[in-house]
């Protein structure tokens, strides 16, 4: 997370400033509490995979698979490490940080995309699955989110109203992979419609602490949820312009 907001600690002391207990209890800690949230998430979710499909899959998973597990879970330490540094008011370390994270985004966006590829390939070759070359929709568009979120939040990064809210929606749109490794939400494309109920729990903190939604999720979450859409669409129908593209990039 990247802020270089000298007024950050007035504008804490000015949410800290509610009279009411609660009020002020989620004001504070919404954003800790969510990155805890993610975390137990992250861990829950790939704990009911990652024995068997990293640790001691057979075949060998491809050492970029190692990588990609680590350079993600790197973020969520991240997060919650940015978020309670900005509770405690060390915003010059937080800010200081953020230049790391703003390099932490960045790989990560383009990994996700390249470890896709490289899992779809692995798996039609190497475990000569059928049908995966159009599950490509999911993570490319996962990383889009992610990266434009990301690259506002850097834009707006003296604009904590807004660069805090980018951070939590691009987060969040990295719960799908850890939602979807139960087999009901997986099978019903129900990853999505969960992990923007993380989201929307960010517009109603807003409405509940500030009295108003945020303009950050009134413009960013239309164009995610249609992104969404079309993402869950090219998978399940996989129409023939996408099956052209997944099979130039696959094979």
């Amino acid at each position: 997370m990247v802020t270089g907001n000298a007024s950050l600690p007035a504008h804490i002391e000015a949410e800290a400033g509610t009279k009411h207990p609660f009020r002020t209890f989620v004001s504070r800690y919404f954003y800790f509490c969510m990155s805890l949230v993610m975390a137990g998430l992250v861990m829950v979710g790939f704990g009911r995979t990652v024995d068997h499909n990293l640790f001691h899959a057979n075949p060998p998973r491809p050492l970029l698979l190692w990588i990609h597990g680590t350079v993600f879970s790197m973020w969520v330490v991240f997060f919650i490490l940015q978020s309670a540094l900005v509770r405690v008011q060390r915003v010059s370390v937080h800010r200081t940080l953020g230049w790391f994270g703003a390099a932490l985004a960045t790989v990560m966006t383009i990994l996700g995309v390249v470890i896709a590829v490289v899992m779809a390939r692995f798996d039609v070759m190497v475990l000569h699955q059928a049908n995966v070359e159009a599950f490509l929709s999911i993570p490319f568009f996962d990383m889009l989110v992610f990266g434009t979120c990301m690259g506002l939040a850097i834009y707006w990064r003296k604009k904590p109203q807004y660069h805090r809210r980018l951070i939590f929606i691009a987060s969040c749109h990295l719960m799908d992979a850890a939602v979807g490794r139960f087999d009901f939400i997986f099978d019903n494309s129900l990853f999505y419609p969960t992990l923007d109920c993380l989201i929307l729990l960010g517009a109603l903190r807003d409405r509940f602490v500030d009295g108003r939604i945020s303009r950050v999720y009134v413009y960013a979450l239309p164009p995610v949820f249609a992104l969404q859409a079309l993402a869950v669409y090219a998978w399940r129908v996989n129409p023939a312009w996408w099956q052209g593209i997944t099979h130039a990039i696959v094979r």
